[in-house]
């Protein structure tokens, strides 16, 4: 009976230990050990430089919750604050640029924010507080959520509350520019639960995705001025490409019961009819005609693959990133990867009020 007993204790074991690998992530493995310096920077080796993004370190923060990775998220989390924060994310915005200067030494290339990666590192630091059940990330977290308030939100006449891009550049006193990828909708719901400003910033943030796509297609840059509004004219070309990618990429990760997504999902139509009539992704549109211009990376067909709501299209995307899985020297294809295929996996889902929800202690599922 002793030996029967013994030998169910080890099945159980192994079938344990069997789930946990099958919940491994092998992207994300691989992602750190391409572009996560021990230290816990991630490099961008296309540049020469070798640079870190404030982007890219909110990003590892994002991935290393959602993979249950604790020790990689505080190594991420602790570079940050040392190199791009004066120590501190609590009292200063990070600095979105440090790498190699032409006399070879290491730091910040420019001091400028970019709220993007704030909004991310502030939403990924008060999960991770729920989740871990960790004080000191929550508190970091409403910290750095109150700077961002402070500091990169302004009010702008006819619109009210609005995320500048950056502290520094991007508001002049009759026009403001914008960035439609910058705050996705899931944390604009997330953040609303703190009030103002972040409670007027949930719809305004709409009214900038669904004002600035004539064509159904968001632009990477976009700007209002005082008594022109969304400056839209065809002579002034605007381009829906790399940046804007994202913001297809964050629709199609809404919950379904997220009361913004179906608008949204109406609104980009034309990007998802493009995309399934051409089996590729366009590179670049152009927002105010609708012309396409070139096929985007492979980390472009990942991007779309929460937002494709047709199964035929969506697989021929899924096809396109199995075959041509980005590279070590693709570091901006291979976490739009991360993403989109991470959520087609069913790694992590977003709640309708933009909680996260990863798959710990779950059987992995597989692409559909």
């Amino acid at each position: 009976m002793r030996t029967l007993r013994w030998w169910v204790i080890v099945a159980l074991m192994l079938a344990a230990v069997n789930v946990r690998a099958a919940c491994t992530w092998p992207a994300w493995e691989h992602f750190k050990q391409a572009y996560i310096s021990d230290g816990g920077r991630v490099v961008d080796p296309s540049d020469q430089r070798k640079i870190t993004t404030s982007e890219g370190q909110s990003y590892a923060l994002f991935f290393a919750l959602a993979a249950n990775d604790r020790d990689t998220f505080a190594r991420v989390l602790q570079w940050t604050q040392n190199n791009l924060a004066q120590g501190s994310l609590s009292t200063h915005l990070p600095a979105w640029l440090w790498g190699k200067k032409e006399d070879n030494s290491w730091t910040v290339l420019d001091t400028n924010s970019a709220s993007d990666s704030d909004l991310w590192i502030a939403w990924s630091l008060l999960e991770a507080g729920r989740l871990w059940k960790n004080d000191e990330y929550s508190q970091t977290g409403k910290a750095l959520l109150a700077l961002i308030a402070k500091e990169e939100v302004v009010t702008v006449p006819g619109l009210g509350s609005m995320l500048l891009p950056g502290k520094i550049g991007f508001a002049e006193p009759t026009t403001w520019r914008f960035n439609p990828s910058y705050l996705p909708p899931q944390l604009a719901s997330y953040f609303s639960r703190f009030g103002a400003p972040w409670s007027t910033l949930h719809e305004t943030n709409l009214r900038l995705l669904l004002e600035t796509a004539p064509k159904g297609f968001a632009p990477d840059w976009v700007r209002f001025q005082k008594e022109g509004g969304w400056q839209l004219k065809p002579e002034k070309t605007l381009v829906s490409s790399y940046d804007a990618i994202r913001v297809y990429l964050w629709v199609g990760m809404m919950h379904d019961r997220d009361t913004q997504k179906a608008r949204l999902l109406e609104k980009f139509k034309p990007m998802a009819s493009v995309t399934t009539k051409n089996g590729r992704v366009p590179e670049k549109v152009d927002v105010a005609s609708g012309k396409i211009l070139g096929d985007g990376p492979v980390g472009f067909a990942a991007a779309l693959l929460p937002f494709l709501q047709d199964r035929d299209a969506q697989a021929v995307q899924r096809q396109r990133v199995a075959d041509h899985f980005p590279g070590d020297d693709a570091y901006y294809s291979y976490v739009l990867t991360l993403f989109g295929q991470g959520w087609d996996q069913h790694r992590f889902r977003f709640t309708p009020r933009g909680e996260l929800q990863p798959d710990w202690g779950q059987e992995c599922a597989t692409s559909q």
